[in-house]
């Protein structure tokens, strides 16, 4: 279905922590048919007396078509962000979407494993909500910094099993993680691999899928400024069938397949 601009209503929109809003719109029948790791640009107004020139590209963390609301868990990091975090219920969020190529799934696979660090949580709660429908198990493994930066734990634990991984206590260290995967693989629970938010979680989860024949996808996440290709600010190199090639991840991605990426 082609992307749209609409008008949504701000429902509700809190702080989750001191980082991170969670903000929920009333959508539009077209905004409402995104798919799992497609994203949405969004006007935010200004924080400040500044202007703002272009649009946030922000993934969807939650999809509520009987409710008819989209959800976005965000992270405030610059003038973009933090004018998005000044709306209010009551208010009107300008946006156009869905836009980009979503995660797949295959409904004969029984267990997926989902492993991201930070707002890259946020990107992966939709598809591991689509396995559950498709009576797929889910592992979810979250990477953060601290307890109070571990995110959607309690939509992913509502879907399947959930592993916190920290950086205070030394479990998100690579091969504390690499571990874990090992453990599920040899347990059968990991058809595939979704991933999202850290380099070095890509290149683990790229070389375990590599060296045991896992399939799986990555949402890579890029500065972005007409979301929609002609502008070409989001390219990004991948490697295919052994030679490099320039996607943009707006249009070709934000989801591409794990082992054609290159990280940063």
């Amino acid at each position: 279905m082609p992307a749209e601009e609409s008008l949504c209503p701000v429902i509700s929109h809190k702080w989750v922590n001191s980082e991170y809003k969670h903000l929920i719109v009333d959508a539009s029948p077209k905004a409402l048919a995104v798919k799992p790791g497609q994203f949405f640009n969004l006007l935010c107004p200004s924080p400040d007396a500044g202007e703002l020139w272009l649009r946030r590209p922000q993934s969807v963390y939650r999809i509520d078509r009987e409710n008819r609301r989209v959800e976005f868990l965000y992270k405030c990091v610059g003038r973009g962000t933090y004018g998005l975090a000044t709306l209010e219920p009551g208010d009107e969020l300008n946006m156009v979407g869905p836009l980009g190529v979503g995660f797949t799934i295959d409904p004969a696979w029984q267990h997926i494993v989902v492993l991201g660090r930070g707002v890259g949580l946020a990107t992966l709660a939709p598809i591991s909500q689509l396995a559950r429908e498709y009576g797929i198990g889910v592992t979810a493994i979250l990477s953060a910094r601290s307890t109070e930066f571990v995110m959607a734990d309690d939509l992913f634990a509502k879907v399947g099993d959930v592993i916190a991984v920290l950086d205070t206590d030394g479990t998100s260290a690579v091969e504390r993680v690499e571990a874990i995967l090992t453990g599920l693989i040899a347990k059968r629970r990991a058809d595939a691999f979704y991933t999202c938010g850290s380099n070095r979680l890509l290149q683990l989860m790229k070389r375990l899928g590599k060296a045991h024949g896992i399939p799986g996808q990555v949402a890579m996440e890029q500065v972005m400024a007409c979301g929609l290709g002609p502008c070409y600010v989001c390219v990004r190199t991948f490697e295919v069938n052994g030679k490099k090639e320039l996607r943009r991840v707006c249009i070709d991605g934000p989801v591409f397949d794990l082992q054609e990426a290159v990280g940063w």
